[in-house]
């Protein structure tokens, strides 16, 4: 048996032993840890692109260890001898390829960063397992992805950057609230969508919530004014809508509050400045909100950025923007903001030293622009202050804004001359001076403007030539000087402008003389146009190195000789108008070889010989040849003069033919009345006008230039333009290929031939011809309403200068409007006329609200004495629009007055409740009469149009409110006539003169005693 001593000495040698083999054991484990994150990392860097930079050239497969790898970041952990890799950050290393799974591998990563970088492909579901991982930034990348929920699991997570990958998408996981300790959650930036998960405000520690730009929708929740930590709340550019909840205006610690280019709507808390006292960022920009601008907001000695740009804001301009020296942007612009005290608010900004941007554009601003102007901040950068109603001249002070990169007083009223002092404006960028009436010529010293890339002085009244110093702007892109009264000619200056790549507009002044060779010059512009001036001469060959040109319009010039073949070179050229000059010879057939071609007008020209049948001249709709009477189609075209005299007489008979179809088929018709006082069909249509040939209609119309397009009626496209005695009229072009155009064509015409009554749209003249592709052309020229359709008003469309919809008077005086019309139309007509087409969008407003009775297409006569109906539409097709037709057309009944009495009433009940009769809430049975039945009369405000609601208490007549007891009354009883003219039998509904009736005894109720407005039918 061992000693004692023996025995310790065992012992002793076992612990240092065992000692020995842990530390060991511990050593070899740390070395295979850190081997671990070596693999994973090398793993990592393979799925990398082998063209990655040489920032990681220090990744050597061969290097004992990581550690001293570029964005590589160890830490000792638990006093072990070994290290960890904790950090990855190659963030903006310029990176390809895809994020490997065995990154997932790095199982003590504390920060994972690798923004701006340009990673694909899917996100690894093994990020879900760095369980310590408290940083995630992967932004600025093109992943594309599902928002992974199991992202969820990384509970240690401090931040989450997944913005601007683009092509992220999915829902915001609920899951992501098992993330207490997130702090900074960004997702801006992506495809996100639905709506908002309520329990993201359960994450109280966040300080940052970004977003912004995806497609997110529904309400904003108001959990998440729960977040009373946070100081940044960006969700711009979505869909949210429905207003902003009160518990967001709650949020103390908020200093950037952004929901810009969203859906929301409601009023802005006048003290939101005083609820949020920390706020510095403030951009409520493009939505719907409505009251004033809070006056609290200038009340914040520190805040930076106020936006809002793009809503329904009225009233004044709040005082207190002198207390604001940190200010940086102030965007107040497309509201409905007025005047006050002049544009004294402009003088207050003086102490804003740190202003660089100033938007007051698009309100209804008037009076004059203050010489104080010059006293804004030195580093001012951008000036919007255009569609307004700014008069007098432009301050010269405004060259005391030395850091001016945009000026921009479009769309004004302004008057004299351009201030030779705007030249002294170094910086500027942008110079925008278009639709005022300023006068005079253009200053020499715009020409020191040299760092100019966009100019637009159009639609004034400036004089002269254009100045020779326009050649400085070398680093110009866009020029407009359209409808000016520019004279004189072109000089090679004008054309010396190397940068200049989009637009080129010298149209409409009195230039003249000969286009000079050098408009090869721009090479690089997109838009040429030259139209509308006095130009001479042959069109310069040199055209063909203008590579870049898409669209070139020389219209209305006095320009001669040949077409340049050379055009051919031109070869993105989409639109050609040389139309109304003097052009002679044939057409060149290299033009059919321009491929990008897609709009050519040569039409009114002196142009011979044949006419090309390959390339854009394939296709009869996109080329205009009219006015060339010597041009013929290849099988038309005959050598002698016999074959040119049967060219003519194809298009001479078929004028004949169509002036005899109408002749006919009118004879046909007035022979059934026998005795009757109506004169023929060709007397139909002249009215106090002359019937308009299709040219006349064409330039009315601009060539039917879709700028002037006013939309769609039932048997063709409606188009506003000027006849040459400068009456604004609409122009509705009926379709030919639909077979019963000339029936609508005919209907229209009598319906409205003796009908003359001041709620009845005016048909002022007709046109019955052949375009110039020898194909019908059949059009009715009516007078021309501004304020547009009944539709627009009740959906919302338009509203008055205030961005009111209608409100209640102004309703019921349409609808009594409207029966005045079908009254005459019923009752008062030689003839009695049934509409049979009767809805919103077909009822049109003057210029003071006047409301007229339109389209005719479907309109019947009622002949007397025999009880007959007539239509030239023979057909038996139901008559009418969805929702507004009675149900007895149904049954196949010929329409009827009673017929024309059921759509008023629909017409009636959706004007006073908002909605369409085929609104997708009425499904079943249910429709727009049973849903305002079952409301009537003890809840009809229940379905009554909220808009209109909000109005009632601000309702006045001759500066006296109107009761809200009265307008009540007024209310039920208006939808008790709309009910009465929808009962389901016609022989039960009231007449349109008794609905009359009770419609005007209802307003002489509601605006007694003061007189009512002066309505006779």
């Amino acid at each position: 048996m061992a000693s004692p001593s023996q025995q310790m000495l065992q012992s002793t040698s076992l612990f240092v032993l065992i000692f020995c083999t842990c530390i060991f054991l511990r050593v070899e484990c740390a070395t295979l840890s850190i081997l671990t994150d070596k693999e994973a990392l090398i793993s990592f860097k393979s799925g990398i692109s082998l063209e990655a930079p040489t920032l990681l050239s220090s990744w050597d497969q061969n290097s004992s260890s990581p550690c001293n790898w570029t964005g590589v970041v160890c830490n000792k952990y638990s006093g072990l001898p070994g290290q960890r890799v904790v950090g990855l950050d190659l963030s903006d290393f310029g990176l390809e390829g895809s994020i490997s799974p065995h990154i997932g591998n790095l199982s003590f990563l504390r920060s994972l960063q690798l923004g701006q970088n340009q990673f694909t492909g899917m996100l690894p579901d093994q990020i879900g397992n760095l369980f310590r991982l408290r940083v995630l930034n992967l932004s600025s990348n093109r992943l594309e992805c599902v928002l992974p929920s199991n992202l969820s699991r990384l509970t240690e997570l401090q931040v989450l950057d997944l913005s601007e990958n683009k092509n992220i998408t999915g829902r915001i996981p609920e899951e992501f609230s098992y993330l207490t300790k997130l702090e900074v959650l960004k997702l801006a930036k992506n495809h996100l969508y639905g709506a908002i998960p309520p329990v993201i405000g359960n994450l109280s520690s966040l300080t940052n919530l970004n977003l912004g730009t995806n497609t997110l929708s529904g309400a904003i929740p108001s959990d998440l004014g729960h977040l009373q930590n946070l100081k940044e709340l960006d969700l711009t550019i979505n869909n949210f809508s429905g207003t902003i909840p009160p518990s967001i205006y709650n949020m103390s610690s908020l200093v950037s509050l952004a929901v810009a280019s969203n859906d929301l709507l409601g009023e802005i808390p006048g003290d939101i400045g005083i609820k949020l006292p920390n706020l510095l960022v403030f951009n409520f920009c493009i939505n719907k909100f409505i009251g004033k601008i809070p006056w609290s907001l200038h009340n914040l000695t520190n805040i930076k950025v106020i936006r809002m740009a793009h809503n329904r804001l009225e009233g004044t301009v709040p005082p207190g923007l002198g207390n604001l020296p940190f200010l940086d942007m102030y965007n107040i612009g497309y509201n409905n903001i007025v005047s006050e005290d002049g544009l004294s608010f402009i003088t207050s900004l003086k102490n804003s030293t740190r202003l660089n941007f100033l938007a007051i554009d698009g309100n209804h601003f008037e009076g004059v622009i203050p010489e104080s102007i010059g006293n804004l901040s030195k580093v001012l950068s951008k000036l919007y202050m255009g569609e307004n109603s700014f008069q007098g001249n432009i301050p010269t002070s405004i060259s005391h804004l030395s850091g001016l990169t945009l000026l921009n007083v479009s769309f004004n009223s302004l008057s004299g001359e351009i201030p030779t002092e705007i030249g002294h404006l170094k910086e500027l960028q942008m110079l925008g001076l278009a639709r005022n009436r300023l006068s005079n010529s253009i200053p020499n010293s715009l020409g020191n403007l040299q760092k100019l890339n966009q100019i637009d002085l159009s639609g004034n009244s400036l004089v002269g030539n254009i100045p020779t110093t326009f050649g400085n702007f070398q680093k110009l892109l866009s020029m407009d000087l359209s409808n000016n009264k520019f004279n004189g000619n072109l000089t090679r200056e004008i054309f010396n402008l190397p940068s200049l790549s989009t637009v080129f507009n010298l149209s409409k002044n009195f230039l003249s003389g000969p286009l000079p060779e050098e408009v090869s010059l721009l090479e690089n512009v997109v838009t040429i146009d030259l139209s509308d001036n006095l130009f001479s001469g042959n069109i310069p060959s040199s055209i063909r190195k203008c590579k870049s040109l898409q669209k070139l319009l020389l219209a209305k010039n006095l320009l001669s000789g040949p077409i340049p073949s050379t055009l051919e070179d031109v070869k993105g050229l989409d639109t050609l108008d040389l139309s109304s000059n003097q052009l002679s010879g044939s057409i060149p057939v290299e033009l059919q070889n321009l491929q990008a071609l897609q709009s050519l007008n040569l039409s009114f020209n002196n142009l011979e010989g044949v006419v090309p049948i390959s390339g854009v001249f394939g296709n009869p709709s996109k080329v205009h040849l009219e006015g060339n009477p010597k041009l013929c189609l290849q099988l038309a075209c005959v050598k002698t003069s016999k074959g040119r005299k049967v060219a003519k007489l194809v298009g001479i008979t078929s004028v004949l033919v169509s002036i005899a179809l109408c002749f006919i088929l009118g004879s046909l018709f007035y022979l059934k009345r026998s005795k009757s006082k109506i004169t023929g069909t060709s007397e139909s249509v002249k009215g106090q006008h002359q019937m308009v040939s299709y040219n006349d209609l064409r330039q009315a119309t601009g060539n039917f230039n879709q700028e002037n397009f006013l939309g769609n009626g039932s048997f063709g496209s409606v188009y506003k333009g000027y006849l040459r005695q400068g009456i604004a009229v609409a122009v509705k072009v009926l379709d030919t290929k639909r077979t019963s155009s000339w029936k609508s064509f005919l209907a229209e015409c009598e319906a409205l031939r003796n009908a003359r009554h001041r709620n009845l749209v005016k048909l002022i003249t007709s046109c019955s011809s052949i375009d110039f592709k020898n194909m019908e052309f059949l059009a009715l020229v009516y007078e021309y309403l501004s304020n547009g359709s009944l539709e627009d008003w009740v959906n919302g469309k338009r509203k008055n200068a205030n961005g009111d919809v209608l409100n209640v008077v102004e309703r019921l005086n349409v609808a009594i409007d409207v029966a005045c019309g079908l009254d005459y139309l019923h009752h008062d007509c030689e003839v009695p006329v049934v509409h049979c087409d009767l809805k919103p969008s077909n009822i049109l407003l003057g210029e003071d609200m006047t409301a007229k009775v339109g389209d005719f297409g479907l309109a019947r006569l009622l002949m007397q004495r025999t009880n007959v109906q007539h239509s030239i539409s023979c057909t038996n097709v139901l008559k009418g629009s969805i929702g507004y037709i009675p149900p007895e057309y149904g049954m196949g009944e010929k329409p009827s007055t009673a017929g024309d009495v059921y759509s008023f009433g629909v017409m009636l009940l959706e004007l006073f409740t908002g909605k369409r009769p085929t609104h997708e809430s009425f499904i079943g049975d249910l429709s727009l009469i049973r849903w305002v039945q079952s409301a009537f009369p003890a809840n009809i405000m229940q379905v009554l149009d909220p808009k209109m609601l909000q109005l009632l208490s601000s309702l006045y007549y001759n500066d006296k409110p109107i009761s809200l007891d009265v307008q009540h009354d007024c209310l039920i009883t208006t939808l008790g006539v709309g009910l009465s003219c929808t009962v389901e039998s016609s022989d039960a509904r009231i007449s349109i003169r008794s609905a009359l009736h009770k419609l005007k005894s209802t307003r002489d109720t509601l605006l007694k005693p003061v007189p009512i407005r002066n309505n006779i039918c």
